[in-house]
C-alpha cells in the first residue's frame, strides 16, 4: 500500500468514525468498515492503532485533530 492509499483509508475511517451513531462501538465501526472490503480485520486494528498512535482517535471517539481531518475529508469526498 503506498502512501496515498494509506492517507484515504486513515480518511475514509476518520470518517466513518465521525459519522457513526451515537453509542456505537469502535468495532462496530471497525467491522463495517472490513464488510466493505476496504481492508481485512488485520489491516483495520493496524489503521486503527496507528491512528490512535497519532492522536486522532482517543478514548473510543475522535480527537479535535481527528474532527478535523474527517470534517476535511468529508469535504473532500464530497462532489
Amino acid at each position: 500500500m503506498n502512501r496515498d492509499d494509506s492517507d484515504i483509508i486513515k480518511k475514509v475511517f476518520l470518517l466513518a468514525v465521525l459519522k457513526r451513531e451515537e453509542g456505537e462501538e469502535m468495532e462496530t465501526t471497525l467491522n463495517a468498515l472490513v464488510n466493505t472490503g476496504m481492508f481485512d480485520k488485520k489491516e483495520g486494528r493496524e489503521v486503527l492503532n496507528t491512528l490512535i498512535k497519532e492522536h486522532y482517535i482517543s478514548n473510543n471517539s475522535l480527537t479535535m485533530k481527528g474532527v478535523m481531518l474527517a470534517q476535511q475529508a468529508q469535504r473532500e469526498f464530497t462532489l
